[in-house]
């Protein structure tokens, strides 16, 4: 399984998203939410959002194994 999370913004639209869940990259993670949550889906297709495996920026085709973690990251504004 595949931990997720979801940071800033992102967060509010993740409520009730399971905190696990099986995919082999996070793009088949963005199909998976797309069905059950598309308002956060279409959020995370924000070209800004980064997406870290395991604390490590990666892309939508990052390999997944059992056990990474995944966060996204949302854009950063401030002054």
């Amino acid at each position: 399984m595949i931990k997720l999370l979801f940071f800033g913004r992102l967060s509010d639209f993740s409520k009730g998203v399971p905190d696990t869940i099986s995919a082999a990259t996070p793009r088949e993670i963005l199909e998976l939410l797309q069905q059950d949550f598309p308002i956060l889906a279409a959020e995370l297709r924000d070209p800004h959002v980064l997406i870290a495996v395991n604390k490590t920026i990666g892309d939508w085709d990052s390999e997944l194994t059992n056990g990474c973690e995944v966060a996204f990251l949302p854009p950063v504004t401030g002054g």
